[in-house]
C-alpha cells in the first residue's frame, strides 16, 4: 500500500486537515505546521494525489496541447519547449492531435471538457482561427500559438506577422539580384501559407522587371517539398525559390540535388522557421529566424494568466524575425 496522508499526519503529529492544507496551493497553514507535515512527507516518501487534490481546488493543472503539426520535425522542437515550460510552472499537458485534414473542433472541445483541462494552447500556424475561438466559446482559457496575426483578436494570439516575413522573403531576393523568382508554399488553404505568400507578392510588386510564379506543396512535408520542386524542375524552373517553411525547403532542396543542379549556383533556396537541422553542415539552409523559444515561453505566461483570469481581454503579441544567412541563396551583390 501506498502511504497516505493519513500516515503523514501520525507521524507529523497534526491532523488530516492540516497535510491536505500544506498541499493544497493558497490554503491557510502556520509555518511550523507545513514544516512538520514536509519533514513528515519526506521521511515517508509521500506525494500528494494530483487527482485529488483537483478534487479540492477545482484545478486539474491540465493544459491542453493541441496541434495538427506532430508529423513536422519543428514539433519535436515545439513540443519539447512546451513539454518542460509547462511542467516548471507546475503543471501538465494533454496532447491533442488533429488530423491536417480535421476542419471541426467540436470532438476536440468534448475531449477538453472531458478531461475538464484548467487551458488549451493551440500550437498551429496551419489551423483555422475558428478552433482557438471554439474552445474560447466553450469556457476554456485559450491561447493560440504561432497563430495569424490581427489587430482585433477574438482569442490571445502569440506569434510572428507571416505577411511581414513573406515580404523579408521577397526583399532577400530581390536583393541579391534574381530576376525569375518563386514562391513554393505549403497547403494553400492554410493561413500561414496565404500570409506568406501575401507579403512575398506585396514585395514582387515593387519590382515588375521580376518574373514571379507562386505554386503550393500539399503539406508542409519533406516529401511535398520535394515532388512539388520536382514539377517545378521538369518546366521552366525559377533562379530561386521561397519555400514556405524549412521542411518544405529541405524536399526542395533534395529534389534540386537529384536532378543533378547546386544551390545556390543554380538555383537559390530560401526557407522559413530556423529548425536546428536547417543549420546542419550538409544542408545549410538560408533561412528566416521564427523565435519558437520566445513564442512558447510568452504562450505559456499567457494561458496561466488567462487561467487566473478568463474575462482577460484578447491580445495578441507578435516577436520579429530575421534571415539567418548561410549557403542556399548567393551573395548580395
Amino acid at each position: 500500500m501506498g502511504v497516505t496522508l493519513k500516515d503523514v499526519a501520525e507521524k507529523a503529529g497534526v491532523s488530516t486537515s492540516a497535510v491536505s492544507r500544506t498541499f493544497t496551493e493558497g490554503a491557510s497553514v502556520s509555518s511550523k505546521t507545513r514544516a512538520k507535515v514536509e519533514r513528515a512527507a519526506d521521511a515517508l516518501g509521500y506525494s500528494p494525489n494530483a487527482l485529488a487534490s483537483s478534487l479540492t481546488t477545482g484545478r486539474t493543472k491540465l493544459i491542453g496541447l493541441v496541434s495538427n503539426n506532430f508529423h513536422n520535425p519543428l514539433f519535436l522542437e515545439v513540443f519539447d519547449r512546451f513539454t518542460r515550460g509547462l511542467q516548471d510552472r507546475g503543471l501538465r499537458p494533454l496532447l491533442v492531435n488533429l488530423s491536417t485534414e480535421e476542419t471541426d473542433p467540436d470532438a476536440s472541445v468534448r475531449m477538453l471538457r472531458q478531461y475538464s483541462v484548467d487551458g488549451a494552447i493551440v500550437a498551429s500556424s496551419t489551423l483555422p482561427p475558428s478552433f482557438a475561438e471554439a474552445y474560447r466559446a466553450a469556457g476554456i482559457p485559450v491561447v493560440n500559438s504561432f497563430g495569424r496575426f490581427t489587430t482585433a483578436p477574438q482569442v490571445h494570439v502569440v506569434g510572428i506577422d507571416n505577411v511581414a516575413c513573406g515580404r523579408m522573403a521577397g526583399e532577400a531576393l530581390i536583393a541579391r539580384g534574381y530576376s525569375r523568382v518563386a514562391f513554393l508554399g505549403g497547403p494553400e488553404n492554410a493561413t500561414s501559407t496565404q500570409d506568406r505568400a501575401l507579403g512575398f507578392m506585396a514585395a514582387m510588386r515593387e519590382h515588375p522587371d521580376i518574373d514571379v510564379s507562386v505554386s503550393y506543396a500539399s503539406a508542409y512535408s519533406f516529401d511535398a517539398g520535394r515532388v512539388e520542386m520536382t514539377k517545378r524542375l521538369m518546366q521552366a524552373p525559377a533562379q530561386a525559390y521561397f519555400c514556405g517553411d524549412d521542411v518544405l525547403s529541405i524536399g526542395a532542396l533534395s529534389a534540386v540535388q537529384e536532378a543533378g543542379l547546386r544551390c545556390p549556383e543554380d538555383i537559390g533556396i530560401i526557407g522559413l522557421n530556423d529548425m536546428q537541422m536547417s543549420g546542419w553542415q550538409n544542408i545549410n539552409l538560408t533561412t528566416i529566424r521564427q523565435p519558437v523559444a520566445e513564442i512558447i515561453g510568452a504562450s505559456i505566461d499567457l494561458v496561466v494568466d488567462t487561467v487566473e483570469d478568463p474575462k482577460r481581454h484578447p491580445e495578441t503579441r507578435l516577436f520579429p524575425c530575421r534571415v539567418v544567412e548561410r549557403g542556399t541563396l548567393r551573395p548580395v551583390p
